[in-house]
């Protein structure tokens, strides 16, 4: 089947953009020292624009916001199967913005990070397995 082009390379942008933030999670891991804040911030953002790809191509408008919760349950009210990726996903919300500013913060470990970082791998991954294989950009 044949869908629009114009939505296709819409929903491909969305997901080269959370393919990106995945690789830069990924290289923060193995800079000296790592740069973990860094890690779980592209982490975060990877989810987030993944759910957004979905949503597009589901043609589910959504506002502006990092709220895993928020996208999430959108996402859930088109393919209720998402449901433990979007409860997987929502501690990572607050990685959109915790690190991202001066202040105390309690210090991330390396195990966080990577921690964080597999979880969004996972979740991007279902929800890409949930999207035909024409929008899914090639690595």
């Amino acid at each position: 089947m044949l869908h629009d082009p114009v939505r296709v390379a819409e929903v491909r942008a969305w997901l080269i953009k959370a393919a990106r933030d995945l690789q830069a999670a990924g290289l923060g891991l193995h800079t000296a020292p790592p740069l973990l804040e860094d890690v779980v911030f592209h982490s975060q953002q990877a989810v987030e624009k993944v759910m957004k790809g979905f949503l597009t191509w589901h043609d589910q408008p959504f506002r502006k916001t990092h709220s895993l919760e928020e996208i999430g349950e959108q996402c859930i009210r088109i393919n209720a199967g998402l449901r433990p990726c979007v409860d997987q996903a929502v501690p990572l919300t607050e990685y959109a913005w915790k690190f991202r500013y001066p202040g105390e913060y309690e210090p991330l470990t390396p195990e966080e990070a990577q921690e964080t970082l597999v979880i969004a791998r996972t979740i991007c991954d279902a929800i890409m397995q949930c999207l035909p294989d024409e929008v899914r950009p090639s690595t």
